[in-house]
């Protein structure tokens, strides 16, 4: 590798080592924020989530390998200007090209909406896909704030058509309380599931072989990830979390993984830099099946 670093490229990777065709992992950064009711920014959190990528190491420590030289592409990023519907016609196009391609696609979000967008695809191409949500909120809500694809609605569409188990849940609106444990929906809240090894157990008997990943950096501690738009107390360990992933990946077809809602804080880097090495560590445990 060069001493130069490029950036733009998730781990700083030379072209011939990022191209599509060759590549084992793909990035695809989705920087849409049309909803966001609290904290903003989370539109800047997929090209700080890929700037801070470069200062990942890139021997992982557990993993014990260099997962990047079975190739990781970086998309350009997905057009999101424009209206609401004409944005997510190009996440949803975005999906579908990732879903037919070779890579396991990593979609760095933008706000948790884009979610609506991206699962369609997979859950075509995997008719008994399963979703895991890694959450601090249930986003269950049909609606919120006047429209259908509020970041606070993410899973709903889904949770109708596809079996959809949530993790980390801290935060329950009256509206969305009757969509918890029921129908697709499988809920272990936070409060009720500090048993981590029990947990873990619970959520591989509750996916499928199939699974979409999605992932709001919410769903961490705030000690973990503080740069996001609507944090809650509680939440998991950096550990506990990769306990949770590790298993996963490795006893599951994991298709495709979101992370989404970064939203970059003036004066740190921590959430960012988190982010990018949590992507990493994750394309490692698929590498290592």
């Amino acid at each position: 590798m060069s001493d130069t670093i490029d950036t733009t490229k998730f781990m700083g990777l030379e072209s011939e080592l990022s191209s599509l065709s060759s590549a084992r992992f793909s990035v695809i950064p989705v920087p849409y924020e049309k909803t966001t009711s609290y904290v903003k920014g989370t539109g800047k959190g997929p090209a700080a989530v890929v700037e801070a990528s470069s200062q990942v190491e890139l021997w992982d420590e557990e993993t014990g390998e260099e997962t990047w030289l079975l190739g990781i592409h970086t998309a350009k990023a997905v057009d999101c200007r424009g209206s609401e519907s004409a944005a997510f016609e190009k996440i949803q196009a975005a999906a579908e090209s990732a879903a037919a391609a070779k890579p396991i696609p990593f979609f760095i979000g933008g706000e948790h909406s884009i979610s609506q967008a991206l699962i369609p695809p997979f859950l075509k191409k995997h008719p008994k896909l399963s979703v895991l949500h890694f959450d601090a909120h249930a986003d269950l809500r049909p609606e919120y704030e006047g429209s259908t694809r509020n970041h606070a609605c993410a899973m709903y569409p889904v949770s109708r058509v596809c079996p959809v188990v949530q993790v980390g849940i801290r935060s329950i609106g009256g509206e969305e309380k009757d969509f918890v444990n029921s129908g697709r929906v499988k809920t272990f809240p936070a409060h009720a599931s500090r048993d981590n090894r029990k947990l873990v157990r619970d959520v591989l008997r509750s996916l499928g072989k199939d699974v979409y990943l999605t992932i709001d950096v919410d769903g961490f501690d705030p000690s973990v990830m503080p740069a996001t738009g609507t944090p809650q107390p509680g939440g998991f360990s950096w550990y506990d979390a990769l306990d949770l992933f590790r298993a996963v990946c490795r006893e599951k077809n994991v298709v495709g993984v979101d992370v989404v809602e970064v939203c970059p804080m003036k004066g740190s880097v921590l959430t960012e830099f988190n982010a990018a090495k949590l992507i990493y560590r994750l394309m490692g445990y698929l590498a290592s099946k």
